[in-house]
């Protein structure tokens, strides 16, 4: 099968953090036999920060960020796709997109893709006029990064023929212990872009701990942050690159993984960077969450908490040898049940029943 998906970058992890979550599905789509074509738009700075040069797994198109630019590739997918993908955030003409692709003639079964479902969910529910009330409904089937039943019946209610999670998941060929790096040695490590709906839960979880603890070494890692006040013991170290991210996560003693506020609200969406931390060998201390225990189980080979208080406290009583316990025990657990392996699998399943109950039905 031919799929042509429409995303923000395959080659560049730089503002886009799905960037590793589509390297790990479609890379195990195309070792299931699936020929990939990448169309992203030429912009945010992205292709002069590229982490990886195109994969030989993916042919990747780059389009002038422009009108005519993203019209052209369309119409360039749509001669030749038989799986039509959008996903959710390109970054520039997303709504022009979505609409196109829900309404252009293809032979092609459409996809929308949301890697963010809980923030569009909440976006169509405040706007009874946003163009995908429209468009979803001409769509085969809605893939989501995470979400659960909840975002199931949101999307659902919102006209989807069918909603189906596939979550995030660990590439280990990518994401694997490596020998710790003295610059990102710490207590606490953490990694995420700065963002509206996620900084003020990395202030209370993140800076709030780092303040109980000042005598202990944190490092913060990401773009944006830059000109956020932080205290005196949070080393500042801007992007880091894919190529950099294993020495990040199992340099420190523990790596902590935060939420954004509509994920967590939502539930049952763990980040990529739960997955590639454990892939890393990292113990994983995560804010509180409906469903991780679906993921990691808490206290064993995850530890949760409710606030910087509480991460505060497990940093305290967390030693080097239960913090290799903990991180053992996680990577074992994603391991056997969460490779995108399995997830490419499990696409590729409903993607092939859907074919199979085409031909029936015709």
């Amino acid at each position: 099968m031919k799929i042509c998906f429409f995303g923000s970058s395959l080659v560049s992890s730089y503002w886009n953090g799905a960037a590793t979550y589509y390297r790990g599905i479609l890379k195990a789509l195309a070792a299931l036999g699936h020929e990939i074509v990448f169309f992203e738009p030429d912009a945010f700075e992205r292709q002069s920060h590229r982490d990886i040069s195109d994969p030989e797994w993916a042919k990747v198109i780059v389009y002038p960020a422009t009108s005519e630019g993203w019209q052209r590739s369309l119409e360039e997918a749509v001669r030749c796709a038989d799986l039509l993908v959008k996903a959710s955030g390109v970054g520039v003409f997303d709504r022009e997109l979505e609409i196109a692709v829900a309404e252009t003639p293809t032979r092609a079964r459409r996809v929308y893709w949301d890697v963010d479902a809980p923030a569009t969910l909440d976006e169509i529910a405040a706007n009874p006029t946003h163009h995908l009330h429209a468009a979803i409904p001409h769509y085969d089937v809605v893939f989501t990064y995470g979400g659960g039943a909840p975002v199931v019946r949101a999307y659902r209610s919102a006209g989807a023929r069918d909603c189906v999670p596939i979550y995030n998941a660990l590439d280990p060929t990518n994401h694997f212990p490596v020998d710790p790096v003295h610059d990102f040695s710490c207590k606490l490590g953490f990694l995420g872009n700065r963002l509206p709906d996620r900084e003020s839960r990395v202030d209370a979880f993140f800076l709030g701990a780092a303040r109980r603890l000042p005598h202990q070494q944190f490092l913060l890692g990401g773009s944006g942050w830059e000109t956020k006040e932080l205290p005196a013991n949070v080393k500042l170290m801007g992007h880091v690159g894919t190529n950099h991210h294993n020495a990040f996560f199992c340099s420190g003693l523990a790596t902590l993984n935060v939420n954004r506020e509509s994920m967590a609200r939502y539930g049952f969406s763990p980040p990529t960077r739960v997955f590639e931390a454990v892939g890393a060998g990292a113990c994983l201390i995560t804010d509180r969450w409906k469903g991780i225990d679906l993921f990691l189980e808490p206290n064993r080979e995850v530890l949760v908490a409710a606030d910087g208080e509480q991460v505060a406290a497990h940093l305290d009583g967390l030693t080097p040898g239960r913090a290799r316990e903990i991180a053992t025990r996680a990577r074992r657990r994603i391991l056997a049940h969460h490779t995108y392996a399995q997830r490419a699998l499990q696409v590729h399943e409903l993607l092939e029943g859907s074919s199979t109950q085409a031909g029936a039905a015709g």
